[in-house]
């Protein structure tokens, strides 16, 4: 079986003038990147924003394996099959880390015949937008300590110093170090940690900023620090909006590039799911609706976090309207959350199956709640019996909810048709999308209803330091916006060892945050970290280029 990279190296791809003229983009809006891949200046929004929107699909997942269930490679494989059927379809997904890619995940450029091309250059540097955001946090960061070091004008306590700086890998040992800022006075030494870069908010203001001057007012409020006394220190203080606007001039352009199939796709920012919002730009979303009559996106992780924050962060900010999502299952993910052995779930046994149904029953009921109609696609594996997948079809049947089977992984577009007809057909329904809570409600509210209608939590408790740092938002009235809850992608609770849907459990907020450039609060749930690990055997350890400059390893 071959991998997904030497399928990739395989491909034929076609000059991205010949993609972009499919999607009705001209030469003079784009810059190009070599011959595979462009950015998108603003002219091109010019021209086309007056244009009628298409219809918008989010695909989504239940809670998946630790290897993830195919949601990048179900949505690209969809788009595919819509374009092959003859429906102009574009596809928006988000850039992939650096820090899975080497770590546990691997790539985020989907797989088998459904992958998006360069597979290899899209899964490494791109077109270094997530470097410019590194960058441009970084440079923050030492501005904020330069500034403290040579006077400290703005009254700064340095103990309350909130800017992280960050990196695009895990790294377990940044997560704790020391600044030190100056040996004769220990007043200027202060612990600190590092986030991944893809958990930085400059990441989430740029994949929500709607142009130039839209990023710039949301990089001016960004809250750096609080002084002495303990009033909030804005970006905007420290003079140095400009300069970190000209290191994300390109960044916040779109990429255009292309599926297997030669399918139009805009891949632009990549906040995590579980950290932070999950979604890809709110302009390359938009680009895609006006290009296009269907719009096929994702948002990551299970809907308990990606599809929950695509609704009630980007839908609510940008204003935008979707009107169908897809919820992936796996066999082998019902299995697992039927409390089946990781290792053993590739081996046919329907009481797991059964039982771990309980997971796709609470996604599929927390889509309705907010009004939008759902289809179930079943990604089906070669290990997967006809009787299972049946199972699973009247378990969706008794829901309300089409199933689809899809095979895209092994056949591409073509095996999509299924999924792309029940696309179709409930795309005839009319969607009455609503965000699940009011942003005029308290903090503790939001986070409440969150944790108890979408994860189906008993409790919630908030630490004595979770307390406190919402006491200052509200006192600073910073709190009437979103809130977007981190925790762990692998169960509906904040511990990833407990599967399935369970009933009468506590959901406990260790920390909260303000976001204030991107809009919306971060609860931190359970022992989620910004910066994550790597696993005992990295993905890195498999990669390697020979003297041609071949890639191998990378999947």
């Amino acid at each position: 079986m071959k991998t997904d990279i030497q399928i990739a190296q395989e491909a034929r791809i076609q000059s991205i003038d010949v993609i972009a003229k499919k999607a009705g983009i001209k030469k003079e809006e784009m810059e190009f990147y070599g011959q595979y891949k462009a950015k998108l200046k603003p002219e091109l929004w010019k021209r086309i924003k007056k244009n009628k929107d298409g219809k918008l699909v989010l695909v989504t997942a239940i809670n998946p394996t630790p290897a993830g269930e195919g949601k990048t490679t179900t949505s690209i494989g969809l788009v595919q099959a819509m374009n092959k059927m003859g429906h102009k379809t574009i596809l928006a997904l988000r850039e992939p880390s650096l820090g899975p890619c080497m770590g546990i995940k691997g790539g985020a450029a989907g797989g088998g015949y459904s992958q998006v091309m360069p597979m290899d250059e899209i899964n490494l540097h791109f077109t270094g937008d997530i470097h410019a955001i590194t960058t441009a946090n970084n440079l923050l960061a030492a501005i904020i300590d330069n500034h403290i070091y040579h006077g400290n004008a703005l009254g700064i306590d340095p103990k309350k110093v909130t800017w992280k700086r960050c990196m695009d890998l895990n790294d377990r040992a940044l997560r704790n170090v020391t600044v030190d800022l100056s040996k004769k006075n220990k007043e200027l030494r202060r612990p600190e940690n590092f986030n991944i870069s893809v958990a930085s908010e400059i990441m989430a203001i740029l994949c929500l900023a709607e142009n130039m001057t839209d990023l710039k007012k949301k990089i001016d409020k960004i809250i750096v620090a609080y002084d002495f006394q303990d009033r909030p220190v804005f970006a905007k203080s420290l003079k140095v909006t400009g300069a970190l606007a000209v290191l994300l001039k390109d960044a916040l352009k779109p990429n255009l590039v292309q599926t297997l199939e030669h399918t139009p796709a805009i891949i632009h920012g990549g906040p995590f799911a579980n950290i932070a919002h999950g979604c890809n730009s709110v302009l390359a979303t938009r680009y895609g609706l006006k290009l296009g009559d269907y719009l096929i996106t994702e948002a990551g992780f299970g809907a308990d976090l990606g599809a929950e924050k695509f609704f009630d962060i980007k839908c609510r900010l940008a204003k935008l309207r979707p009107d169908a999502v897809v919820i992936v299952a796996t066999i082998r993910s019902l299995k697992y959350n039927g409390g089946m052995e990781l290792s053993e779930v590739k081996n046919v046994n329907l009481h797991f199956l059964e039982k771990g149904v309980a997971n796709l029953e609470k996604h599929v009921e927390n889509i309705k709640k907010f009004g939008v109609p759902a289809i179930v696609a079943v990604n089906v594996f070669p290990t997967d019996i006809r009787e299972e997948i049946d199972y699973v079809r009247k378990v969706c049947r008794d829901l309300g909810v089409e199933m689809a089977v899809s095979r895209v992984w092994a056949e591409g577009g073509k095996g999509g048709k299924d999924l792309a007809d029940s696309v179709l057909k409930t795309l005839r329904k009319k969607s009455k999308f609503k965000p699940l809570y009011g942003t005029e409600k308290s903090i503790s509210e939001k986070i409440n209803i969150i944790a108890k209608e979408i994860y189906g939590a008993k409790n919630v408790i908030l630490s004595a330091k979770a307390k406190e740092e919402i006491k200052k938002i509200e006192k600073n009235k910073l709190d009437k916006v979103p809130v977007c809850i981190a925790k762990t992608q692998y169960s509906l609770t904040d511990n990833p060892k407990i599967l399935g849907r369970p009933k009468n459990f506590t959901v406990t907020i260790s920390e909260v945050r303000i976001s204030n450039g991107a809009g919306f609060v971060v609860a931190l749930s359970g022992d989620i970290m910004t910066m994550p690990g790597l696993p005992k055997i990295p993905a890195a350890e498999g990669i390697d280029i020979d003297e041609k400059g071949i890639i191998e390893g990378l999947f």
